[in-house]
């Protein structure tokens, strides 16, 4: 009954997906669905977005509106589907190189407008499909196929740009902790404003394999171990921090949304024009 309850929101058609065996992208797709279902949301009034990657393959396996686009446009798209069915529930599902490399000006400025929808970021700290380049989100020090004596730039902290761009509900999970990450995705699925849930996701293929973790045990051991809930964090130096996920709620906020300030605007010049 468990498995019956969820499948339908998946293209059976479409199976077996192409992601590795032990691929968190798999959980997360599921987390997501439980979401939906578990709010009892219509399936016609969701429509979810990628762009290109391994976790942006998402889209071809689930049984919504779904729209699988171009390289780092995926919230350009979901935004323009949200002004035009303001009633949706819009989900941008896609991995660190898709939306904060190439698609960064994208994320942090839907972040700035407070734009009405929901994006999961699937934050394998690595390009996957493309060979296992660094990407934006690879800690400092850890090995990739272009840094092979360890990478020399500073990461992202998908959590503080979100939070410092404007999002308005803005949380963290790991593949790990399911309960927690179906909690956060439903709350963001409910909000109403700008919501960015990170979920990091284990890439046993290439960041593993590269960095003394080639299994998926290996590296949803090291999420298990090293995540701290942020009411433990707040009460832990920086060296106690170092190298652990801080995960939870980190902002949880009502603001005006741009869907709502644009809304306004029609109707106001709707009404100037009966004029």
């Amino acid at each position: 009954m468990a498995i019956t309850r969820l499948t339908k929101y998946l293209r059976q058609d479409r199976m077996p997906h192409v992601w590795c065996p032990g691929c968190g992208n798999g959980v997360i797709m599921k987390a997501f669905i439980d979401a939906v279902d578990k709010e009892q949301l219509d399936p016609d009034r969701i429509a979810v977005v990628s762009g290109i990657g391994c976790s942006s393959r998402v889209t071809g396996y689930l049984n919504f509106n779904t729209l699988h686009t171009l390289h780092g446009r995926a919230i350009a798209f979901a935004t323009g589907v949200k002004l035009a069915r303001p009633e949706f529930n819009v989900v941008v599902m896609g991995g660190d190189g898709d939306l904060l490399a190439i698609g960064g000006n994208h994320f942090i400025h839907a972040c700035r407008r407070n734009m009405d929808i929901t994006i999961i970021v699937f934050n394998n700290q690595i390009y996957g499909m493309t060979g296992g380049q660094y990407s934006p989100t690879t800690p400092e020090d850890m090995y990739a196929a272009t840094a092979p004596y360890g990478n020399v730039e500073n990461n992202f902290d998908v959590v503080n740009l979100a939070v410092n761009s404007g999002a308005t509900y803005v949380a963290r999970s790991t593949v790990y902790h399911y309960a927690q990450m179906v909690t956060y995705i439903r709350k963001a699925l409910k909000h109403k404003g700008c919501s960015v849930v990170e979920i990091l996701t284990n890439c046993h293929t290439y960041f593993g394999r590269y960095n003394g973790m080639p299994v998926p045990t290996g590296m949803l051991q090291h999420f298990k171990e090293n995540a701290v809930l942020l009411t433990k964090a707040m009460k832990m130096s920086e060296e106690e921090l170092t190298g652990k996920i801080i995960t939870g709620e980190f902002v949880n906020v009502e603001r005006e949304t741009y869907t709502h300030r644009y809304e306004k605007l029609k109707e106001k010049l709707l009404e100037e024009n009966e004029e």
